[in-house]
């Protein structure tokens, strides 16, 4: 019996070094070495700081930038209660909310069609997603051309070229994401900072 309690001992030692040190210690080297950026956060910096992260939504509430989805993490767009709001669609606290949010996009983007693209108003299952679809950008472009005082079609054409076409052609939708048109608005037409 000792024989085979000192065998499955040394095993255990044995696989707690391969896989609690050593195998994660070779794909973090290797992740480094090959995908620097995408394992260090997908960090989107300006002027050598950090702005935020290509992969997390953040609130953008100032009309001279694209706002996000909707979110239901934490107090909004809080990674550490990133979650959905897991309410179905004959609940009426999400035809509530949906309601809400549509009221107050209009409100903040009068010259929308009464139709809203369903991210508009939906959050996603993580409450954190960075993008938004073509056509909810194609909604806040004239309020975000009022604001900065510039032509709207200079602000939808500033979309267009930031828009990400499915992966390999059929994966996933078209999207924008919103950190990044963002950043391109404040480098096309001169902001110096990100205001929320």
């Amino acid at each position: 019996m000792w024989k085979q309690i000192g065998t499955a001992f040394r095993l255990m030692l044995l696989f707690t070094v391969v896989t609690g040190l050593v195998y994660p210690l070779v794909v973090t080297g290797l992740c480094q070495i090959l995908f620097r950026q995408r394992a260090n956060g997908s960090l989107a910096m300006r002027d050598g700081k950090v702005v935020g992260s290509h992969l997390i939504a953040q609130n953008f509430q100032s009309p001279d930038y694209f706002h996000p989805r909707p979110s239901a993490a934490g107090d909004g767009y809080d990674p550490t209660a990133s979650g959905p709001s897991n309410l179905g669609p004959t609940n009426q606290a999400l035809v509530t909310r949906v309601d809400q949010a549509a009221a107050a996009f209009h409100k903040a983007n009068p010259e929308a069609p009464a139709e809203l693209p369903a991210d508009l108003l939906t959050t996603s299952a993580s409450g954190l997603d960075p993008d938004i679809s073509p056509a909810s950008a194609a909604d806040q472009a004239a309020r975000v051309a009022a604001a900065r005082q510039v032509p709207v079609g200079a602000i939808r054409a500033l979309v267009a070229k930031l828009i990400q076409q499915p992966q390999w052609g059929f994966l996933g939708e078209a999207r924008v994401n919103v950190l990044d048109l963002n950043l391109a608005l404040d480098q096309e037409f001169s902001r110096k900072a990100i205001s929320r």
